[in-house]
């Protein structure tokens, strides 16, 4: 009808608003479906970073000037098998968002590698499996989210955002694609620093090809009543994280925040081996606190617990130079291995 009409026949206005609406129903259809994951994909082998590579000079553009685009895509992690456009729309969506949350700039960083979940990640992860995975990492410097926001991020329709700002189906929509690639998805954010999504995609496994992934070392051997403290403000994380150590030996005292961690280095530090804390708590912080711990017990070494990844951390200017570094969400063997070269110092 449109072509049929001269372009100044005044039915033209309704004729492009019936286009357009029928356009935006499709384009919610689809999300919907991949949300629910009953869209039919076609999925091929293909590299993560050889995707963000390519996709690199389009997301600058629509970052915008005022945010920095970082990049850490190494070669040779292997391949996945996915559907290519999905994945670009993945990506997409993830950086709209982090763009979202960060108005006034910032720094966004996109990374792959290559980690292994061991059989004990998806007791605390029911929707993971165990075994080899190419990791996608999104990581921003804006706005952050609170855990009653965390989790409900990836419900359809749910956003943060004003009326006619946005439909609430991009997360919904990354979430669907990545459990529909037979993926697992993962968020941590800290109000005000910001949020970072990891990717978890089993790795394609073809003819001579194979993916290279760092083993981490056997469990060491039970641990003959070592005493960590434990600092942590999240009480669930706390108490799964005191279990897993005293099943393994060790003796745990526990606080929630750093300046009562600091009471128990200054009255009981003779019987601390570690400080394991979380990096990011209200008030004192784990490096702050890290750093106050040095002062009190020069030799006494410190474990930090974050969701961002090393390199995050790095761009930030947050790197603490002394102190060893556990990334979240991290297995039982991984944990378990980090706290023992921590307190042994190799």
């Amino acid at each position: 009808l449109l072509r049929r009409l001269p372009p100044t026949d005044s039915a033209r206005r309704d004729l492009e608003l019936i286009r357009s609406t029928g356009q935006r129903a499709a384009d919610l259809t689809r999300q919907l479906l991949a949300f629910s994951r009953k869209q039919v994909l076609a999925p091929r082998v293909l590299s993560l970073s050889a995707v963000v590579g390519e996709l690199a000079p389009m997301l600058e553009r629509l970052i915008g000037e005022n945010i920095e685009l970082h990049t850490a895509l190494p070669t040779g992690l292997g391949e996945v098998r996915a559907d290519r456009g999905q994945m670009e729309q993945v990506i997409m969506n993830l950086v709209v968002n982090a763009r979202d949350a960060m108005p006034r700039g910032g720094t966004l960083l996109i990374e792959t590698g290559v980690v292994e979940l061991d059989e004990h990640y998806p007791l605390q992860h029911p929707t993971a499996k165990p075994g080899v995975h190419v990791v996608l990492v999104v990581t921003d410097t804006g706005c952050g989210m609170d855990p009653a926001t965390r989790s409900r991020i990836f419900e359809p329709f749910f956003t943060t955002k004003e009326p006619g700002k946005g439909t609430g189906l991009g997360l919904s929509t990354v979430y669907g694609i990545v459990k529909q690639s037979g993926g697992h998805i993962w968020v941590y954010s800290e109000v005000g620093r910001g949020t970072t999504f990891k990717l978890y995609f089993p790795p394609h496994y073809g003819a001579g090809r194979a993916v290279a992934v760092e083993r981490a070392a056997p469990l060491p051997a039970l641990a003959s009543g070592a005493t960590i403290l434990l600092v942590e403000d999240e009480r669930p994380v706390r108490s799964t994280v005191r279990r897993l150590l005293e099943r393994h030996g060790y003796q745990v005292l526990e606080t929630a925040n750093g300046l009562d961690a600091l009471e128990l280095v200054t009255s009981r530090g003779g019987e601390i081996n570690l400080v394991l804390s979380d990096m990011v708590m209200p008030g004192m912080g784990g490096i702050e606190l890290a750093g106050r711990v040095r002062t009190i017990a020069p030799k006494l070494p410190v474990l930090l617990m974050t969701g961002y990844t090393e390199e995050a951390i790095s761009r930030a200017g947050e790197r603490p130079l002394d102190e060893h570094i556990i990334e979240k969400p991290f297995t039982l063997t991984t944990m378990l291995q980090k706290v023992s070269v921590a307190m042994n110092g190799s």
